[in-house]
């Protein structure tokens, strides 16, 4: 316990010392915009009466507005994208990863993790997160997507511009399923099946979905007109919103909360037999190159298409995740290469997935040098915790969940708060009342960014014990002895990856 609490205590320290007195609420950052439930009125004046016409004549309607069918063609390419994250990209990196013996089961996880949270999404999972409620947990209104039809328009950044609602549901939902699927390789290979899939259903219930309301969900730029009504949309939005925490595509929603989760479960279902014993190697890094491959390309999705228009700012993303990753992959290959005298295949595969990780959240808001500095610092910092800090506390983390996703998300989410500066190369914060850039305030903007952190750490932890001590009361967390040892391809699912 005593070293569960010093690692906890080495990850909050990452976010110490950035505090101050006020938070950035008196301009609205851009963050992942919600499906307006109804389209808000144009703009558009209304045309005036001539002599001729009759005096009680009414003015014309304004047109409703339409969505934009480049925005449209964009999202649906960075949905698809995501979901080439998931299946096939994370799940051939995870299986290379792993032992020969395990490799189906981990293909299995992912797959089945995907069709899961794809259902729950849809039944309850997109109105949680994504109507209003409270700051904390949305509500009911859009269960079984009811009121949802092809006509129904949802928010982007820009005023008065629109998509299909119907597209914003279809790419939230690859995001709240790929954020579980990279739960599993923190206890890949030796937990049940059926206590993944329930534990899954549970932390999907309880974590990802408040905690992607509270930083991602407001009532869009539209309702945004004056002092007023900012202060309207800043009571009815998610907590971490209306703090000002600053989250593009998921460093907080996604990445420190499944990584958190990762350790949660590595610690409870216990180590791998042989570990520390025996070499315990990847079976394929080919694989994982290729799956690794296909993760960095799936991201661009995942990070220019968070801005939701195809614009100058989905440029800037697809920019920042090529030149952070580059970097990062750089970074982590020289420091494997200084410290171990070679290079590794491995270590270059990880890098660009840290580095991926870190620009995630910052990716809109920084610029391009930024996002290089960001790529060769976190790094370093991640394969400290990887080659160091796992073994000094002796927990099996077996993919390096932890060590890259959470360390790297938190890295990336208080690195956000200082690159968003425009005295930086920063893209700055959208005040939505003057229709410009914010002043920046770094004391405010770093309060909220830990708020951000925190409130994921604690959170997902919080859940996850919770939801591990349930499956195991209920169905057990581990296979037995002999199924780990024979490996969880034949014990669990009656097949093998490959036949010599």
């Amino acid at each position: 316990m005593k070293k569960i609490l010093s690692m906890f205590a080495l990850v909050t320290m990452l976010g110490l010392g950035f505090t101050g007195n006020t938070f950035a609420e008196d301009a609205a950052p851009v963050a992942d915009a919600v499906a307006t439930q109804t389209a808000p009125a144009a703009d558009a004046a209304a045309i005036p009466a001539t002599e001729a016409a009759p005096a009680e004549a009414a003015p014309a309607a304004a047109p409703a507005p339409v969505p934009n069918k480049g925005d449209t063609a964009w999202m649906l390419i960075s949905t698809v994208l995501v979901t080439l994250m998931v299946i096939p990209g994370l799940a051939l990196f995870y299986g290379g990863l792993v032992r020969q013996k395990n490799m189906l089961s981990v293909l299995m996880q992912v797959f089945m993790i995907f069709s899961l949270m794809a259902v729950l999404w849809t039944i309850y999972g997109y109105s949680v997160a994504f109507t209003g409620g409270s700051q904390f947990f949305g509500g009911l209104s859009k269960a079984f997507l009811a009121g949802i039809t092809p006509d129904s328009l949802g928010a982007t950044f820009s005023k008065g511009v629109y998509i299909p609602e119907l597209v914003f549901v279809g790419f939230q939902l690859t995001f709240a399923a790929i954020t579980p699927a990279l739960i599993v390789g923190a206890f890949a290979e030796r937990m049940k099946f059926s206590a993944i899939l329930l534990f899954m259903a549970i932390w999907f219930t309880f974590s990802y979905l408040p905690l992607a309301h509270m930083v991602w969900y407001w009532d869009g730029p539209d309702a945004i007109t004056d002092a007023a009504s900012l202060e309207t949309v800043v009571a009815n939005a998610g907590w971490l919103w209306a703090k000002g925490a600053l989250d593009f595509a998921g460093g907080t929603v996604v990445h420190i909360n499944a990584g958190v989760a990762g350790l949660v479960g590595a610690i409870m279902v216990g180590k791998r037999i042989g570990y520390g014993k025996e070499a315990l190697t990847p079976h394929s890094l080919t694989l994982t190159m290729v799956g690794a491959a296909l993760l960095w390309v799936g991201w661009y999705g995942f990070n220019a298409g968070s801005n939701l228009e195809a614009n100058g700012y989905a440029a800037l993303a697809f920019v920042n995740t090529t030149t952070a990753t580059a970097a990062a992959t750089l970074a982590w290959s020289f420091t494997e290469w200084s410290l171990r005298g070679k290079p590794s295949m491995l270590g270059a595969a990880s890098g660009a997935v840290a580095g991926l990780v870190a620009i995630t959240p910052a990716c809109g808001f920084v610029g391009p040098m930024g996002a290089i500095v960001i790529g060769l610092l976190v790094s370093p910092i991640c394969y400290f915790f990887v080659a160091k800090v796992k073994y000094w506390l002796g927990y099996d983390d077996a993919l390096d969940v932890f060590g890259i996703h959470a360390v790297g998300g938190i890295f990336g989410a208080l690195a956000t708060g200082v690159f968003v500066n425009p005295a930086l190369g920063g893209a700055g914060v959208v005040d939505y009342v003057a229709n410009g850039v914010a002043a920046y305030d770094f004391g405010a903007q770093m309060t909220a960014q830990v708020y951000a952190v925190v409130t994921a750490i604690v959170l997902s932890a919080v859940v996850s014990f919770i939801a591990f001590k349930i499956v195991d009361v209920l169905i057990g967390l581990r296979v037995s002895e002999e199924a780990e040892r024979e490996g969880l391809d034949t014990s669990a699912h009656g097949e093998r990856a490959y036949h010599n």
